[in-house]
């Protein structure tokens, strides 16, 4: 097969391009013109996307980009469902609303988080917004030279409610880099996107920073889906944990996992110098 080729397991998506990119790496990219930004149902079928993908045992890893101008401008203001949210009179009404809205947008990126397959984030251009709590559910993210990064929502009058102040601050290695670049809203760019830690790779372009990633993620692929799945869930789990009970969660999970067959045939390959094959999850 020669790549880029059709994903044919998930029909038609709307606001999403989805193709593969090389053998076991699916590409995830935003498709929504002129700058990719959110509306519900586009968040919402983010959320379908990540949910399919993660009972396809033919993904073995995810490359997650944007198509055009930008990776995205963050949230559409002018999405009508949004303004509807504060329609009536009773507060409390309103409030029950509008936490079950979030609750649903909030689930619709943490479905990034939870898919099981290590997802490479891309960025190029304009990353605003809710870009920066799309890329902090990554489990790695790459930026080309032009990336232009902000937690927005100060700018707008809100509070970041859809990940970014929880996930944030756990991704960089400055609480008080997290903490100023939230309370300001201010622009940083790649270079200091790397230098917090936000981002581990910037390349020239946004095709090279693709590249990168595909790359990256080719690599993923050859190991064991159960190794890696395994791996992503105890690095999920270990960052809201203990190392105590991070250690215990590893205990139950590869008393599991470690009877897989993959590990005869990894080891047996690494015996042999060849490559090993693995079936899918």
């Amino acid at each position: 097969m020669s790549y880029p080729a059709p994903y044919r397991a998930y029909a038609q998506p709307e606001f999403f391009a989805l193709e593969w990119l090389a053998e076991g790496v699916l590409g995830v990219a935003f498709n929504r013109p002129p700058v990719n930004a959110f509306h519900v149902a586009k968040w919402t079928e983010l959320h379908r996307i990540f949910d399919h993908i993660r009972g396809d045992g033919d993904v073995r890893a995810v490359v997650l980009y944007g198509n055009g101008r930008c990776f995205t401008a963050g949230l559409d203001l002018n999405d009508p469902e949004f303004h509807a949210l504060l329609d009536g009179s009773d507060p409390a009404r309103i409030a029950l609303r509008v936490r079950a809205f979030i609750e649903r947008f909030q689930a619709s990126l943490t479905a990034i988080e939870t898919c099981e397959r290590p997802v490479i984030g891309v960025a190029h251009s304009h990353s605003i917004g809710l870009a920066v709590d799309i890329l902090s559910a990554a489990d790695v993210r790459y930026a080309a030279q032009d990336a232009r990064f902000s937690i927005r929502e100060a700018a707008i009058g809100l509070a970041a409610d859809i990940g970014t102040l929880q996930r944030f601050p756990k991704v960089v290695a400055s609480d008080s880099a997290a903490r100023e670049l939230a309370y300001t809203a201010r622009f940083f760019d790649a270079a200091e996107a790397k230098d917090i830690g936000f981002v581990s790779r910037v390349f020239d372009s946004r095709d090279a920073a693709l590249q990168g990633a595909v790359a990256t993620a080719k690599q993923i692929a050859q190991l064991s889906p159960v190794a890696v799945t395994g791996t992503k869930q105890a690095l999920v789990y270990s960052r809201d944990h203990s190392v105590a009970e991070g250690l215990q969660f590893m205990q139950y999970l590869n008393s599991a996992l470690l009877q897989t067959g993959d590990l005869a045939a990894a080891m047996a390959a690494a015996m042999r110098k060849t490559k090993p094959q693995f079936a899918k999850l």
